[in-house]
């Protein structure tokens, strides 16, 4: 999506993700080593400001130098209810200092220890230059009494300016992100499953129990009545924007792109009205009654959603809205995505769907067009067609497997150029690097559904960081 329809488009505003930070080192040295603790605390400085500089706010608790130090410093991050807890090993410090932090706060912890450069001057440091390189000697033993305390253990070990270290740090970053997003979303719910999708069917507690998030369960109804109230001049806006946005085919209908353009401006109110993060529906209808049109409407509101954060996705997948919402959190944006063919003769597997579609990862001017019949669906209208940037991606989905757990499942491709339907439909051509049926068969063992993500860039490793976070498997093809 280019600038000037991302300024038409503007993002929902969520809660910040916050990151608790505290430092610390073992006491014992200060007195001894004079000129150790100032060194650290420069150390610690750079660390600080390093955080400052993302998109998280921070919650510094200072530097903490022995067991006691370290209690006060855990309420203050219990109290700051934080997403993620960094604690940031200067030099050796004991286990009981950091334990404390994890139990109280009942948030995930990132150890991180980073020596001040890549390597000691051997020829002229003594003990107390060395002690500001020896964080490392603490990072088994937090690690062991963490998973004797039951408590998952994460850590990267660097240098104060290793960029590899930094983007290790970032991907914890960015998976807070996600648990963020996911611990304070609201999933909207409307209509009723498409008949005979089994795996499209969700427990509606696993939401809240797994993530925290909330699911609102909507009727038609609740869209219907402030499709009522919308104005012709609203209409007419709201079609100037889509005009703005997309480039119509000449297949458009004018009654059919108003009624688009109605049911958008109530989805707006019906988001801000519920407060909705996410939104999942279908309704079948028939023989062209209001709710079949309602339904069959949908299609140009949700997409102008879904390029604002809000992922809308049709035919009831509340679990593909939350892999929309996972990747959107990290800054890859996420297409409504499901397997449309096999291209054996180019390597590729083409993927795409019908209907919403996140405009903020389109390869070109995504365009509308209009249809007579949405196949499998009744009714007609205006739809979304274009295809997925080209280049590195990376395909998530949201599974549940037979007790009933909820597991992330990737998989890293590259969208190439080649020829493409115009059916109204987003396609891309996607190369995983193997025979396209073979990676069907692996994929489909994963226990996917048959709806996903397909996000921007090789993403792999931050998805793997939130499900870690999130407390919930990972699986990668």
């Amino acid at each position: 999506m280019n600038n000037t329809t991302a300024s038409l488009l503007p993002p929902k505003t969520r809660r910040k993700t916050r990151i608790g930070l505290v430092a610390g080192g073992l006491g014992a040295y200060w007195p001894q080593f004079p000129q150790l603790l100032p060194q650290l605390k420069e150390s610690t400085a750079c660390v600080v400001e390093r955080f400052q500089q993302m998109d998280a706010e921070v919650t510094d608790v200072g530097f903490v130098s022995d067991a006691q130090e370290a209690a006060i410093a855990a309420e203050r991050l219990r109290a700051a209810d934080c997403d993620l807890i960094v604690m940031f090993i200067t030099t050796y410090l004991t286990s009981s200092m950091v334990l404390p932090i994890a139990q109280r706060s009942k948030t995930p912890v990132l150890v991180i220890d980073l020596q001040p450069t890549a390597k000691m001057d051997h020829a002229t440091f003594g003990t107390g230059e060395w002690l500001a390189y020896c964080g490392q000697c603490s990072v088994p033993e937090v690690g062991n009494v963490f998973r004797r305390a039951g408590i998952p253990f994460r850590s990267v070990s660097g240098y104060l300016r290793q960029d590899s270290a930094w983007e290790r740090i970032g991907q914890w970053i960015r998976a807070a992100h996600v648990r963020a997003t996911l611990r304070h979303a609201r999933h909207g719910l409307m209509g009723h499953l498409y008949p005979g999708m089994l795996d499209v069917s969700t427990d509606l507690t696993l939401l809240p129990v797994t993530f925290g998030s909330h699911v609102e369960v909507l009727e038609f109804d609740d869209l219907r009545v402030r499709v009522e109230e919308v104005t012709d001049a609203q209409v007419d806006d709201r079609m100037a924007l889509a005009r703005e946005v997309f480039t119509l085919d000449d297949s458009v209908q004018g009654e059919d792109f108003a009624w688009g353009a109605k049911v958008s401006v109530a989805l707006d109110r019906l988001v801000d009205d519920f407060d909705l993060d996410t939104l999942a529906y279908y309704h079948r209808g028939l023989a062209g009654e209001q709710h079949e049109r309602l339904g069959a409407g949908m299609i140009l509101g949700a997409s102008l959603l879904t390029a604002r954060g809000v992922p809308v996705t049709g035919e009831y997948e509340l679990r593909t809205t939350v892999a929309q919402l996972i990747t959107q959190s990290v800054g890859a944006g996420g297409s409504f995505t499901e397997i449309q063919a096999l291209n054996f003769e180019d390597g590729v597997v083409e993927m795409g769907h019908d209907g919403p579609a996140d405009l903020a990862v389109s390869a070109r001017d995504p365009l509308l067009r209009g249809l007579g019949i949405y196949h499998g669906k009744r009714g007609w209208g205006v739809s979304v067609e274009f295809d997925v940037q080209h280049g590195p991606v990376t395909t998530l989905g949201l599974g549940q497997d037979r007790d009933g757990t909820l597991v992330l499942i990737a998989s890293e491709g590259v969208v190439v150029d080649g020829p493409l339907l115009a059916i109204g439909n987003t396609t891309s051509r996607v190369d995983f690097g193997m025979d396209p049926g073979l990676w069907v068969d692996e994929w489909s063992q994963t226990g996917i559904g048959h709806h996903w993500s397909l996000s921007i860039g090789h993403r792999a490793a931050d998805y793997k960081a939130a499900a870690n976070l999130l407390g919930i498997d990972f699986r990668q093809v």
